[in-house]
């Protein structure tokens, strides 16, 4: 279970970590231009969608890190939880969109992170 967890949770990392930066980085053309997944961004400001980004970066950041330094891992379940938000915001702007088939990818994210949470606060818990 322990080896599990670290994969979702590596790949999870990597995927906000990633994705966020792109955000941080590209301008709101920019990433209206990668297709249709990004229309998104029509319904944001460049600050908001900046914002996002670096709320996805930090989560990444606070998803591995503080496990991997043993430094209060109990904020690896927080940043998951802090996602979680962030993909339940996500996934209200696909329904409103009308983006149903990429909604279901944001729920897919959204029970990764819970199966996060659940299992560094139940299954597998960090212990000193």
């Amino acid at each position: 279970m322990n080896l599990a967890l670290w994969i979702i949770t590596g790949v999870l990392a990597a995927a906000y970590f990633f994705g966020g930066g792109g955000k941080l980085v590209l301008s709101k053309q920019k990433i209206a231009a990668t297709g249709p997944s990004a229309a998104w961004t029509e319904d944001w400001s460049a600050g908001g969608i900046k914002a996002i980004g670096a709320l996805e970066v930090l989560a990444g950041v606070g998803l591995v890190l503080p496990a991997v330094l043993d430094i209060a891992p109990v904020l690896v379940p927080l940043a998951a939880i802090g996602l979680m938000i962030i993909m339940v915001g996500a996934a209200i702007v696909r329904f409103r969109r009308r983006e149903f088939k990429l909604m279901a990818v944001d729920l897919v994210y959204l029970a990764l992170l819970a199966f996060v949470v659940w299992g560094r606060l139940v299954a597998e818990p960090f212990t000193g």
